[in-house]
């Protein structure tokens, strides 16, 4: 390791200046690194990150080694990249900063941690309770929890890195700062593999939406009233009842009481628990809020709201190399699609089973709302993204985003058919499979096996929690994306599944017709079931980026 470590660094110094050499030696030097979660112990990391921060102090004396560590992304320079003709060079480049952010350990120099009080920066449990001047409860945005961790992987790393996290890792959250222990939520981490495809899917869903309200509101200008019937994906959303109330110019007032499982809106919430996020982006500026206590400068501008000392934590660069780095995933897959390209061994039998289980997983109703496949028409991901309630219109902050070079002009885009850098699978014929892309069906449309139909349900009284701080129901959460799901235990919101069929025996409210007829099989049919979301799993190939 040591000599290829060393020739890395020659290389680079001889066919680069500076500070772009060092750049350009710090990727290099990365991807030699294995992905956190393949049996690297912590100890042989740190002695590998000691001997490669000794090599590289040596090569570039002028270079400080604390700056070694991580450099923040430039917007600007992402856009340069596109503006010249170079968009896949841009999405590598941001793809590759966003897998730095996430495995980095970030320390109090470069923000992490908040200004809790007591004289500490992190904490398990919202304190509500620490009222002075910049402790927890003055911090703005207000806090919801945290901060809890130094990096995304501290919580996001089974069965390997940017997966699941275990129950020990829940983050308990007071948004309402109520201070009441008995009111605190749970919430159990998800993976965080292939987030381009929910993103892809919830716009083009609402983008389908938007033209069936557009339609029905014209027809009410024309004949005094009418029925927009929401379907997109072969789900449906409910209806619209929208009445003309003006002429000239039409006016019209919208009944929007017959909708279901979306708001008003009719912008689609892939991401929280409560789907209360339509993008990566902001769900993700609001976890390194909240978890680790980074503030965005799309979130505070450039002040310092939680009163840790410092500012610019996270760069409009870093969230867009976060957001496509997530959205740049490889995305989940099956223990079938893996067998079948030679990758594990599963017996006739065991096949058997997942098959059949599948068979009964609809049959039971469960498909009913974990609808197993959708097409996207388009499956380029843009960062930003140019559908209507799926970019910032203003940073939270108030600024423009423009003003921070964030345009449709410059987006980041990449094909998430065909343009993942992970996962690609050489086959014994000698050719490439990208796994880690969606599947192309036999019309060469893209089809996403992402088990949801976006919607939030009730779940009934017994998975409540125990406060409604966003007025969206205590029992009423989004339905959980099955992609992956036989390996990113324990289940449900809080964790408190240890098994599936216990999630699925702890379904309630409008799953309880599935939930009864899978608790009325014969145990040999309930086994097929799991057997079938077992099958739901992610890899990583042994040669991979992320």
């Amino acid at each position: 390791m040591l000599r290829r470590i060393s020739a890395v660094v020659k290389t680079n110094f001889d066919r680069f200046s500076s500070e772009a050499r060092f750049r350009r030696v710090a990727r290099a030097l990365a991807s030699l690194r294995p992905s956190t979660g393949r049996g690297i112990e912590a100890k042989e990391r740190h002695m590998r990150h000691l001997t490669i921060c000794a090599i590289a102090s040596c090569a570039f004396p002028v270079l400080a080694a604390a700056d070694y560590g991580l450099e923040q992304v430039d917007q600007r320079h992402l856009n340069s990249m596109v503006e010249n003709g170079d968009p896949d060079e841009a999405f590598i480049e941001a793809f590759e900063a966003g897998d730095e952010l996430t495995e980095f350990s970030f320390d109090a120099d470069r923000g992490v941690g908040v200004n809790v009080g007591e004289g500490r920066r992190f904490t398990r449990f919202p304190r509500a309770d620490l009222t002075g001047p910049g402790e927890w409860a003055t911090h703005f945005p207000m806090r919801e929890g945290g901060a809890n961790a130094t990096s995304c992987i501290a919580c996001h790393n089974a069965p390997f890195a940017n997966g699941a996290g275990d129950v020990a890792l829940n983050a308990v959250v007071d948004p309402a700062h109520t201070g009441d222990p008995s009111k605190y939520l749970e919430r159990n981490t998800l993976p965080l593999f292939a987030l381009g495809i929910p993103q892809r899917l919830a716009e083009e869903i609402s983008a389908t939406l938007y033209q069936q309200r557009d339609a029905a509101r014209a027809k009410a200008c024309e004949t005094g009233s009418a029925i927009a019937q929401l379907e997109a994906k072969g789900v449906s959303y409910g209806q619209l009842s929208i009445t003309r109330t003006a002429e000239e110019p039409c006016d019209v007032q919208i009944d929007a009481s017959g909708l279901d499982g979306i708001d008003e809106d009719l912008v689609v919430r892939a991401f929280g628990w409560k789907g209360n996020h339509s993008t990566i982006r902001a769900f993700t500026r609001g976890a390194a809020h909240n978890e680790l206590g980074l503030q965005a400068v799309e979130i505070v501008g450039n002040a310092d709201g939680d009163y840790d000392g410092v500012i610019d934590e996270l760069t409009v660069g870093d969230m867009t190399a976060l957001t496509v780095y997530m959205a740049g995933l490889e995305r989940p897959v099956t223990a079938i699609e893996l067998e079948e390209l030679g990758l594990i061994e599963l017996s006739e039998a065991y096949k058997t089973d997942i098959l059949t289980g599948e068979e009964l997983f609809v049959s039971t109703g469960c498909a009913s709302c974990h609808t197993p496949t959708m097409p996207i028409a388009d499956p380029h991901f843009r960062e930003p993204s140019n559908t209507p309630g799926f970019y910032d219109v203003t940073f939270p902050d108030g600024s423009d985003p423009g003003s921070h070079g964030l345009s449709f002009a410059s987006a980041i885009e990449f094909n998430l058919a065909g343009d993942q850098p992970n996962n690609r699978i050489d086959l014994e014929d000698g050719s490439t499979h990208l796994l880690g892309g969606l599947e192309i069906d036999e019309d060469g449309t893209a089809v996403a096996r992402w088990y949801t139909d976006f919607k939030r349900h009730d779940m009934g009284p017994d998975l409540a929690d125990p406060d409604d701080p966003l007025g969206l129901g205590a029992s009423t959460f989004l339905t959980r994306s099955l992609a992956g799901v036989g390996i990113t235990g324990p289940w449900l919101h809080d964790g408190r599944a240890t098994t599936l069929h216990e999630a699925i025996t702890m379904h309630g409210g409008a799953a309880t017709d599935s939930r009864n007829s899978y608790v009325s099989l014969p145990e040999r049919e309930r086994a097929q079931i799991q057997a079938f979301l077992e099958n739901l799993t992610m890899h990583q190939s042994e040669e991979e980026h992320g």
